[in-house]
């Protein structure tokens, strides 16, 4: 068998990790699993033996393979989410803001892990719960940068909304198109250029307190 992390074997038999650190340790095997696979390809037997554990041990964790997908999905979609948000708060250089959002999905879809492709390009996108996690990956950056424009700008919510879901929307599909690509502009470029694309737009809409 081959084990992820450290630990899973000693001298052939299995090492009793703590919980939490199993769990980990099952994400992380269950993620190559998914990501090489797909979703229906993948086999709870695929997953435990990448893992190095049996079978009743991985789903003394996970009941199924559903419930081992959405455990994945909900880490990667609270974490770009997350992401965004510290691009808007942790900064008052609105152009600035901008870079770091688009920097955000760049670098999610440029991981090693390839996990970007369990939330933008799963085989189960029409699953209702799979379906609810993406979308809220969508709402809650839009959320984020919405409610950074309306503070600086005092534009209503839905037009700061349709300005947010512009900025997400093309983060979102530069990043992709960039990587199916081949990364032929270098990142930082790539990053440079959407981002400036995105200010010049956010831009014009000024400040509370200045003129147009």
């Amino acid at each position: 068998m081959t084990a992820v992390g450290n630990g899973a074997q000693t001298a052939g038999r299995p090492t009793r990790l703590p919980r939490s650190a199993r769990r980990k340790q099952l994400l992380a095997a269950a993620q190559e699993v998914f990501v090489a696979q797909g979703y229906h390809a993948a086999a709870m037997d695929d997953i435990a033996e990448r893992a190095g554990v049996s079978k009743p041990v991985l789903y003394q964790h996970f009941p199924g393979k559903m419930e081992l997908y959405l455990a994945l999905l909900d880490t990667h979609c609270d974490a770009i989410v997350a992401k965004v948000q510290d691009a808007m708060s942790g900064t008052n250089d609105n152009k600035e803001r901008v870079s770091a959002a688009v920097r955000a999905y760049f670098d999610f879809v440029d991981h090693e892990s390839e996990a970007f492709r369990l939330v933008f390009e799963s085989d189960l996108r029409n699953d209702p719960a799979v379906r609810q996690r993406v979308e809220r990956v969508e709402q809650g950056c839009i959320a984020a940068i919405t409610d950074t424009i309306i503070s600086d700008t005092g534009v209503s919510r839905s037009h700061a909304e349709l300005l947010a879901s512009g900025l997400v929307g093309a983060a979102e599909t530069a990043a992709q198109f960039w990587l199916a690509g081949g990364r032929q502009v270098p990142k930082a470029e790539a990053e440079a250029l959407v981002a400036a694309l995105s200010w010049r737009g956010i831009a014009s809409f000024p400040l509370q307190g200045e003129s147009a």
